[in-house]
C-alpha cells in the first residue's frame, strides 16, 4: 500500500517510491531523496512541523507540505 513519508510514525521505514511531483524542491532530489531510497523518520519538532528523516544516512528536515508528495511503501519490521 501506498503512503506518503508525512504519515510515518516515529521510527517507521519506507521505501520511497515516487518524486515526481513538481511540488518537490531539486535539492531534496540532490540529498538522496529519490526512489529506492530507504526513509525512517527519526524525529517530530514540537508542533508537528517540521519531520526529521534518515535517508540512507543523510539526515534532513522538510516540511510536511513537501512530505505528503514523496509516496513511499512502508517496510514492516522484522
Amino acid at each position: 500500500m501506498q503512503h506518503s513519508i508525512a504519515h510515518l510514525k516515529l521510527g517507521e521505514r519506507g521505501i520511497i517510491i515516487d518524486v515526481s511531483s513538481k511540488l518537490i524542491p531539486l535539492k531534496l532530489l540532490e540529498m538522496g531523496c529519490l526512489p529506492g531510497n530507504m526513509v525512517e523518520l527519526v524525529q517530530v519538532a514540537p508542533f508537528q512541523d517540521p519531520i526529521y528523516l534518515n535517508i540512507n544516512g543523510s539526515h534532513l528536515a522538510i516540511r510536511k507540505e513537501t512530505a505528503v508528495h514523496i509516496l513511499i511503501e512502508k517496510v514492516l519490521h522484522g
